[in-house]
């Protein structure tokens, strides 16, 4: 079936309604730490440019006061909470609280008042306050960017939506270690779990609420 009938069925099923943007806005920037950025560890494909796209994203997000959070992969010293995930991806168990790999990127550290998610599993949702946060803070609409748009990216968007958030990914701003994943993860969640946008429609978008 070609991509154009793919789209056709889709909106047949009444998939791919756009969601209304509502303030306020949050901004969710995930696992874009040093390992995902280094092609040799468990980055590739367009995680870089995601990177790049980010940080004008994220002085904007101040700019404006929004709720900033960020996730990162933590797992124990002694590997005490190895689980499923690790188990079909070992080197995830490389991921330490102090390990460089771990570590948030530079151009993208954390300022205070923002919210540091520390995971163990895709999704920055589970089992940790994240969304109690946002919550406390008003959230209505949550910007996300981060990696990768396959794993991490879609299992946090996937339980934004069942928590009441309306995500709003950013297209440019996600990257993936191959860009198939990318794309297919991107039509996937425009058509059932958020609204998909390049970071600078989305941008203009957000200042017309």
């Amino acid at each position: 079936m070609s991509q154009g009938n793919d789209v056709q069925t889709y909106a047949r099923q009444g998939f791919g309604a756009r969601l209304e943007l509502k303030k306020p806005v949050g901004l969710l920037i995930i696992d874009f730490v040093n390992g995902f950025a280094d092609p040799k560890v468990f980055g590739g494909g367009n995680i870089a440019q995601a990177i790049a796209n980010t940080v004008p994203l994220l002085a904007h997000a101040r700019e404006c006061g929004w709720a900033v959070a960020h996730s990162r992969i933590v797992f124990a010293d002694d590997a005490a909470d190895n689980n499923i995930f690790s188990l079909k991806v070992p080197g995830m168990l490389t991921l330490k609280e102090h390990e460089h790999n771990s570590a948030i990127v530079p151009e993208l550290t954390p300022a205070q008042g923002e919210l540091v998610v520390r995971k163990t599993v895709p999704s920055a949702f589970f089992g940790t306050t994240l969304a109690a946060w946002l919550a406390q803070r008003g959230v209505q609409t949550l910007v996300v960017a981060g990696a990768v748009t396959s794993g991490c990216v879609r299992a946090s968007v996937v339980d934004a939506m069942q928590y009441g958030f309306r995500p709003l990914v950013l297209a440019d701003c996600v990257g993936d270690r191959a860009l198939d994943p990318h794309d297919a993860n991107l039509f996937d969640m425009e058509q059932k779990y958020a609204t998909v946008l390049n970071r600078d429609e989305a941008l203009k978008a957000l200042a017309a609420i």
